[in-house]
């Protein structure tokens, strides 16, 4: 039996049901921030197709496509509904949690396969024992997730947990990727650490940022 199709069907619906838990939390459980729901998991989807087809040249999915899909996305149905409210938070817990089930499917599915190893926990894969990347990637989302509900119990600026969130993913995906059997481009880095390279200086300037503004407010009403 190919457990794949069922773990994807389950990361995809534990994600769903994150999100829409953290919505009831902070009490945005509203039909417009559904709709935007959608609109990321759509547009986060042909994203994710698009990205491995024009960058691989293989049909797939690549999570970090979806994430750069699923942003903007939602970003343009927000203008479009007028909703000014961040709400990156609410799609971090989501990501996280969903990839950490998810991950399975590619476990399952034999893909995003790692190197040759002999280490002890090593899978047999590809006729060759290998770096089991899959359960690597989905315990580092478990991980990240769990950082992100500790932080929440602190009450942070909106959209904290969606910087970091995005930091540390790109953080965790960029060493696990060492150990992934993908081609190295440029600088002896695979296109995915190229584009976590990216997208964790994005996100690291943005969480700096909003911190910052955040001390500025608390100082000034302080005065």
């Amino acid at each position: 039996m190919n457990l794949s199709p069922l773990c994807y069907g389950l990361g995809y619906l534990t994600g769903l049901g994150a999100f829409w838990l953290m919505a009831r939390q902070r009490g945005l459980a509203t039909q417009g921030v559904f709709a935007l729901l959608m609109a990321g998991l759509v547009g986060g989807l042909v994203f994710a197709n698009l990205a491995q087809w024009i960058f691989t040249g293989t049909a797939g999915k690549t999570v970090l496509g979806g994430v750069a899909g699923g942003y903007l996305s939602v970003a343009l149905y927000k203008r479009y509904l007028g909703i000014r409210r961040p709400l990156g938070d609410l799609f971090a817990i989501a990501l996280s949690a969903g990839e950490a089930v998810g991950r399975w499917g590619c476990f399952f599915g034999g893909c995003c396969y790692g190197r040759v190893c002999r280490q002890p926990w090593a899978i047999w894969q590809h006729d060759a024992w290998r770096h089991p990347t899959q359960a690597y990637l989905s315990l580092a989302s478990l991980g990240i997730l769990m950082t992100l509900l500790c932080v929440e119990r602190l009450r942070p600026p909106e959209n904290t947990l969606f910087f970091l969130q995005g930091l540390l993913y790109c953080g965790a995906r960029f060493g696990i990727e060492f150990l992934r059997d993908s081609p190295h481009t440029v600088g002896n880095l695979s296109i995915a650490q190229w584009a976590c390279l990216a997208g964790g200086l994005f996100f690291a300037v943005r969480l700096t940022l909003l911190l910052r503004s955040t001390r500025r407010v608390y100082a000034n009403a302080a005065v």
